[in-house]
């Protein structure tokens, strides 16, 4: 029973957060079996660009440590903001959410190509909570069952429990930062006078991930129309009044 409780909820999932999870998850038992090595993961500008080890820019996004209170504390926030923004915001646009996972990631890769940063998802999971922060932002939170406070401060309560935990928090500030020019790009400049929404998605990434809406005005030939369908109901009606 716990099985099948697990694997429906796991089904349930929308396909972007489970891919992404999924993904993070397989890569840290793949470390931990020891079939691969953080070295062949980490972001490394020098080995992308000279040895075309392309993959870094993805693996590196991957990876959240060993297996530890870290890792699954990180793996806790991923899945729940993660899921909460493309069920709500993103409800029905998956590819503006595959869009801004695209325009995070590349913001943060620029970044990491001026600073010693080896692993971004710690970055990327903070992008998500922003986003869903400032889009929520009359909830209430509570951490931990100290603190109470509304969800735009869920950010900077994230950077301080790093911060006490001993860890850098420039990683924190990273995805605080990126998360605010995508909100800004997004949800504040096209609101202002004179401003425009400047984050198009692109339409090939619609065209994947984005089901066509049907057009109400089609009409289908008579071999390719279904049986009883409604125009068909209508003719034999005006050829057949009552």
């Amino acid at each position: 029973m716990a099985y099948q409780g697990f694997a429906q909820e796991y089904l349930g999932m929308p396909a972007v957060t489970r891919a992404y999870t999924t993904a993070c998850v397989l890569t840290t038992a793949a470390v931990q079996l020891e079939f691969i090595t953080p070295f062949q993961l980490y972001f490394n500008p020098d080995l992308i660009f000279r040895k075309f080890q392309i993959w870094r820019l993805i693996t590196n996004f991957l990876f959240f440590g060993p297996l530890g209170f870290s890792f699954f504390f990180n793996m806790i926030f991923l899945y729940r903001y993660c899921r909460m923004l493309e069920e709500g915001s993103f409800r029905g646009r998956t590819a503006d959410f595959v869009f801004m996972f695209l325009f995070g990631g590349f913001l943060m890769t620029l970044f990491g190509l001026f600073a010693s940063l080896f692993f971004l998802g710690q970055a990327f999971t903070i992008m998500l909570v922003y986003v869903w922060s400032r889009r929520n932002p009359y909830i209430r939170m509570n951490f931990f069952g100290l603190l109470n406070f509304q969800a735009p401060f869920l950010p900077w309560v994230l950077m301080g429990f790093s911060l006490l935990l001993g860890n850098s928090i420039i990683i924190d500030l990273l995805g605080i930062a990126v998360g605010h020019i995508y909100y800004f790009l997004e949800d504040v400049f096209p609101n202002q006078p004179g401003g425009k929404k400047l984050l198009l998605t692109p339409g090939f990434l619609k065209m994947v991930f984005d089901t066509p809406e049907e057009d109400p005005n089609y009409n289908p030939l008579p071999e390719d129309r279904p049986a009883n369908h409604p125009r068909d109901q209508d003719q034999n009606q005006q050829q057949h009044p009552q």
